[in-house]
């Protein structure tokens, strides 16, 4: 009987493309890295609309004093409005993989929070691989782990069988309702040898199917560790027992 009651595909679909953003990272003008992101937040400010966006922590490492970072808004129907931003929060480490954004815009469509997302559930994930247009994926959650680990690459607490690549880390992983479950961190990769012979010669590829998600509870957590209850809008409190 629920089933009378889920949203159209289409309908999820629209919901989520205004929330999926593309970051841009320019040096002395041009850019030379990009990434993924998801508009989480809009507030009202004395200069206009600021915008808080959710990348990966990795996309924004090691910027040298000369990078510029822009997001680009409106990138799924058009070039897109770019705006600079202010980084306000940034994680690259083992436990987490996130920057919070703040950008300035009139184009601010955050998502929604939706729940831990239980095995087997559909989803979609919005996202700009190889700095190129925004690439809508579907698949399932193949894997949640519920217990602890210090080797993430070991044990990720969240895959999904949507493949992905460069250029997608910080894209927004949604639920069948458009709601925003988390962020992909990275993907696994694959060695292949140029020529099929083993030597130093190489390409790494993606695994089809292993693309590991940050987590809501770790999205609230930095949150909250930054400062910026303020952002959790719909995103309630989450306990780290997945269903």
């Amino acid at each position: 009987m629920s089933r009378l009651w889920e949203p159209a595909r289409e309908e999820v679909v629209q919901r989520i493309l205004p929330s999926a953003v593309q970051i841009v990272i320019e040096r002395d003008g041009k850019r030379f890295r990009s990434g993924s992101g998801v508009a989480i937040a809009a507030r009202v400010s004395p200069q206009g609309t600021d915008c808080f966006v959710l990348t990966s922590g990795h996309t924004l490492s090691r910027l040298s004093g000369q990078d510029r970072v822009f997001v680009l808004f409106g990138r799924h129907n058009s070039a897109g409005s770019k705006a600079a931003t202010t980084l306000l929060a940034h994680r690259d480490t083992k436990e987490l993989d996130l920057s919070l954004l703040r950008a300035q815009t009139n184009q601010c469509a955050p998502a929604d929070f939706g729940s831990p997302p239980r095995l087997g559930k559909p989803i979609l994930v919005a996202a700009y691989p190889w700095g190129r247009n925004l690439t809508l994926v579907g698949g399932i959650v193949s894997q949640i782990n519920v217990e602890q680990s210090d080797d993430r690459d070991a044990a990720p607490r969240l895959i999904v069988d949507a493949s992905v690549s460069y250029g997608s880390s910080g894209g927004g992983v949604y639920d069948e309702r458009g709601r925003l479950v988390g962020l992909v961190e990275g993907y696994r990769t694959a060695r292949v040898p140029f020529n099929g012979e083993v030597s130093q010669q190489y390409v790494d590829v993606p695994v089809p199917g292993e693309t590991y998600v940050v987590p809501l509870i770790d999205i609230r957590n930095f949150l909250v560790e930054s400062n910026r209850q303020d952002l959790l809008g719909t995103l309630a409190p989450i306990s780290d027992t997945r269903e």
